[in-house]
């Protein structure tokens, strides 16, 4: 069986990374609070605790996202 790489899928090779999978998923939208800023200027959401950065947002932004990359330890996401 072959597994491959882009496979963004809920198995233990999916999301970026070898644990447990992200609280959010890749194409999806959801609604968050941007809590912080990331030293690169990018405002910091979390969801269950998961950062999720999103540039162009500044602290308590009230916005839509669409997650576009899952990492193990983090998402990447656009504002809607």
């Amino acid at each position: 069986m072959m597994i491959s790489l882009y496979d963004n899928s809920k198995s233990s090779f999916g999301a970026g990374g070898f644990g447990p999978s992200a609280p959010v998923e890749t194409g999806k939208e959801y609604n968050v609070e941007i809590e912080d800023l990331s030293k690169q200027g990018d405002g910091i959401a979390r969801i269950e605790g998961f950062v999720i950065f999103v540039p162009e947002t500044g602290v308590g932004d009230k916005v839509t996202i669409l997650v576009d990359k899952i990492m193990q330890r983090f998402a990447i996401a656009h504002k809607v």
